[in-house]
């Protein structure tokens, strides 16, 4: 068994790479830190989940029901983030979601 299966401790690891089919939203303690296009590799500085904490997510059920819930997001369930001073924003379906490279973190625009 590896360290990461057999350690109950609280997580410590700061950053989070969620995934769609286009994007790719990168996350420090819970706020969107980054935004970017997965084909291009590009930055997107103006994209509405930038400086958002994520609120949960919301599961799409096979007859279109959107179930919101309030943990952490799963693959086939869409990002949620609540209104704040703007609009609320609900990605689409995750396809993956990892830990981001460390090459990837340094390069983060903010």
């Amino acid at each position: 068994m590896s360290t990461e299966q057999t350690y109950q401790g609280k997580e410590r690891r700061r950053h989070r790479m969620y995934l769609t089919r286009n994007t790719e939203y990168h996350f420090r303690d819970g706020v969107c830190v980054a935004v970017r296009d997965r084909k291009t590799g590009t930055w997107l500085p103006s994209h509405l989940a930038l400086e958002r904490r994520l609120t949960g997510g919301v599961r799409l059920l096979k007859n279109g029901t959107a179930i919101p819930v309030l943990e952490a997001p799963n693959v086939g369930e869409a990002l949620y983030f609540a209104e704040e001073e703007g609009r609320e924003l609900i990605t689409s379906k995750l396809c993956g979601v990892a830990r981001p490279e460390k090459r990837l973190v340094s390069q983060y625009p903010c």
